[in-house]
């Protein structure tokens, strides 16, 4: 009886938890409450944009009188929107990865098929013929690179097109040394940066990803013996090796990294364009850029940054979401892609690269203004958008052993493998 009892208690308690989540009594500060049937809330996942979010907010509400209202949660997406969904208090407007598009729109989101934007961007995203992401902006990876110190370094002119290959990027590096750079590059050390940015673009840089991850999961592909795994690591190698932090690199510091490159202290180091929001909090040179990264291949891949949509709004199309709040939030989409005002958020107040080509306002930030050539050229490796969520956290570590000393390219090839074994793709639209 005794135990009946203690048994009775505790699955009291666990509903009472539940039924406090539910309504929201444990929410954070950064979520808020967003019960509103009046006007839209927008879930934002873009950190660095949250101050404009909130600002914009407070424009468009005065200016179209319809309320808006933005949140943000350092929760993982699919985490955070579930706890949303569970509680019937959806958002009317999310901002997601392009993977949670994929794996949330066709129950969750509404068909945007018939907007005009449509017309207007190659980056949006169609499940099963309908339209369900509208793409934020563009981003893309590569090197980044300070043209002022290395011209100031070297005495010539620096062309990033004539460093493509790993035997032209190697030779540049040491005739920086010889001109005072002690210590050309930098790396980051994050698992993000070395999972899902550096090592997805062995699997980036095929005509059929799928059936190069299939490979490494039934053991078909032998990435130690793979061109484009050790073209990439070659490189990897180049700046793991020239880096500043080479003695401790597990160590080094983004922020640290980032102001001794916008400094021009160093040269060189892997990232993307949203590395702009931290290189401009320095005081940074004024010819800055992102170039692709050199690799000895001829199949054209080192002359590309990888890179397209980045961070995708859906619509909800539950009950609890009302028609009139879905036209307000179709709205506010073309407010962003056909108003002056829309398009000067996106790309002055925020920083990011349009993906739309009605769009043609300049970009200022020099990291922006790279991706945007490439894009407009046509010069982009497409993002591969279905890694399994645990990709980066895990062969991020296995990566950072790599980048400690603590394994070799072998031990890397066969942790990367090893994973990959355990993982089966999900049936996916391309």
């Amino acid at each position: 009886m005794k135990r009946c009892i203690t048994k009775g208690l505790v699955l009291a308690a666990l509903l009472i938890m539940a039924m406090c989540v539910l309504s929201a009594c444990g929410e954070s500060a950064e979520e808020g409450n967003t019960g509103s049937s009046n006007g839209i809330t927008i879930f934002n996942s873009k950190m660095e944009i949250q101050d404009q979010m909130l600002q914009m907010a407070e424009r468009y509400t005065e200016k179209t009188g319809v309320p808006v209202e933005v949140y943000y949660s350092s929760d993982t997406v699919s985490a955070h929107l579930a706890t949303k969904y569970a509680s019937n208090n959806p958002y009317t407007l999310s901002m997601v990865d392009a993977k949670d598009v994929y794996s949330l729109a066709e129950e969750h989101a509404v068909d945007l098929s018939d907007q005009k934007w449509v017309g207007d961007t190659q980056y949006a995203i169609e499940i099963g013929g309908k339209t369900y992401g509208f793409p934020v902006c563009i981003e893309a990876r590569g090197v980044i690179y300070n043209k002022d110190a290395i011209e100031k370094t070297t005495g010539r002119k620096f062309k990033p097109e004539d460093y493509r290959t790993n035997k032209a990027f190697a030779k540049l590096l040491k005739d920086l040394k010889k001109g005072g750079m002690e210590s050309p590059t930098g790396v980051m050390k994050e698992d993000w940066s070395l999972g899902a940015h550096f090592l997805a673009q062995v699997y980036e840089e095929r005509d059929d990803p799928d059936a190069f991850v299939r490979g490494l999961s039934d053991g078909s592909v032998k990435l130690m013996k793979d061109k484009k795994f050790n073209a990439l690591m070659d490189t990897f190698d180049l700046l793991m090796n020239n880096s500043y932090s080479k003695a401790s690199a597990i160590s080094a510091e983004r922020e640290v990294t980032e102001q001794k490159l916008a400094e021009g202290e160093i040269a060189f180091l892997f990232g993307g364009n949203w590395d702009w929001s931290v290189l401009s909090a320095y005081d940074y040179t004024e010819n800055m850029g992102l170039m692709p990264v050199p690799q000895d291949l001829d199949d054209g891949m080192n002359q590309k940054l990888v890179g397209g949509g980045s961070k995708y709004f859906f619509i909800d199309s539950s009950s609890n979401t009302s028609d009139e709040q879905r036209q307000q939030a179709k709205d506010f989409l073309n407010w962003l892609v056909y108003e002056e005002e829309g398009q000067s958020f996106l790309v002055d107040d925020c920083a990011l690269v349009p993906a739309f080509s009605n769009i043609t306002k300049k970009v200022v930030d020099p990291l922006g203004a790279s991706v945007k050539v490439y894009a407009d050229k046509g010069a982009l490796i497409p993002n591969y958008n279905y890694l399994p969520d645990d990709h980066y956290a895990i062969l991020g570590a296995m990566f950072q052993k790599y980048l400690a000393g603590k394994s070799d390219r072998k031990g890397l090839a066969k942790d990367v493998t090893t994973y990959w074994k355990t993982k089966t793709l999900k049936p996916h639209e391309n």
